[in-house]
């Protein structure tokens, strides 16, 4: 059974959804999910977690990204990108020195309103289902962090960002709060994602590239598990306290010499390799344990 991690080149004018279900079929039709929608509009790096590895998601959707983006001047949408209703806004362009100094608003940590045409849920419906009836709610903003925020400029409407953000930043809305800092209104006409969850660009592969490859390939082509988790600190338990932990029980700290702080996600390994990851947690006697949360051997 395929189990791993699949980079994927997500080119335009595909949903992420579509995507991995390519995946999954070409992988034999094992499980699949991904680590963060991409738009139709854009394309980049989509890594796609196969079979039993689709456990893993909620630990690689907190990375990091890096981004190429387009920001379009003198005009708003209403999906803050060109794909949806553009309206001039007429005003005059700026200079690009004027561009250049305004983004230092946006760099650091930033709040950000959700855009309408977004995935996110408020009350159990998605914000794009509630925007394609027409209507409009309130959305909280919410904190975001811009690394790095550098522009190039390519017309006098048109110009390059370079963006490295936290987990939850909406390139859309960065582009559109943008130009309205500028009075001018902005859009995002072009959206790369260049690194995902540590991944760059350079090591993703097209549908097509594995469509090519044979079937008997297709395996070798997946991240295992154990490099997916390199990052987390390494555990390796004795027989006895692994196959406590397979049964779920918690695993006291000073039984195995370790001392990781609350909350601390760490690899646990036995005699035959990587099998689980575990939390550090506080238990009701005041102890400190490690807690299973996701077993990954069947």
């Amino acid at each position: 059974m395929a189990c791993g991690l699949f980079l994927l080149y997500k080119e335009q004018g595909m949903t992420s959804q579509t995507a991995v279900k390519r995946v999954s079929r070409l992988f034999g039709g094992e499980k699949t999910g991904h680590t963060g929608t991409l738009d139709p509009l854009a394309e980049g790096v989509l890594p796609v977690l196969v079979g039993r590895a689709v456990k893993a998601s909620e630990f690689l959707l907190t990375g990091e990204k890096e981004y190429i983006a387009h920001l379009r001047l003198g005009v708003r949408s209403d999906t803050e990108d060109i794909t949806g209703t553009l309206t001039p806004s007429g005003a005059p362009l700026p200079s690009e020195r004027e561009v250049l100094a305004v983004l230092d608003r946006f760099r650091g940590e930033i709040l950000q309103t959700p855009p309408m045409y977004s995935a996110l849920k408020v009350g159990g419906k998605k914000l794009c289902d509630l925007a394609r009836a027409g209507k409009e709610i309130e959305r909280e903003k919410r904190p975001v962090t811009i690394y790095r925020l550098d522009a190039e400029r390519l017309a006098d409407d048109e110009y390059r960002l370079s963006v490295h953000c936290s987990k939850g930043t909406y390139i859309r809305t960065l582009c559109a709060d943008i130009g309205e800092a500028l009075g001018t209104g902005g859009v995002m006409s072009r959206l790369l994602r260049a690194e995902a969850a540590g991944y760059p660009l350079e090591k993703c592969m097209t549908l097509a590239e594995l469509e090519a490859t044979p079937p008997e390939e297709r395996e070798k082509l997946l991240i295992p598990l154990p490099e997916i988790f390199e990052k987390f600190p390494r555990v390796t338990l004795p027989p006895f306290f692994a196959r406590l932990a397979l049964a779920g029980a918690p695993i006291y700290q000073k039984k195995i010499g370790t001392a990781f702080e609350e909350g601390s996600v760490v690899a646990l390994y036995d005699e035959y390799g990587f099998f689980a990851l575990a939390k550090a947690v506080i238990n009701d006697e005041g102890e400190r344990v490690l807690r299973s949360l996701r077993l990954f051997r069947i």
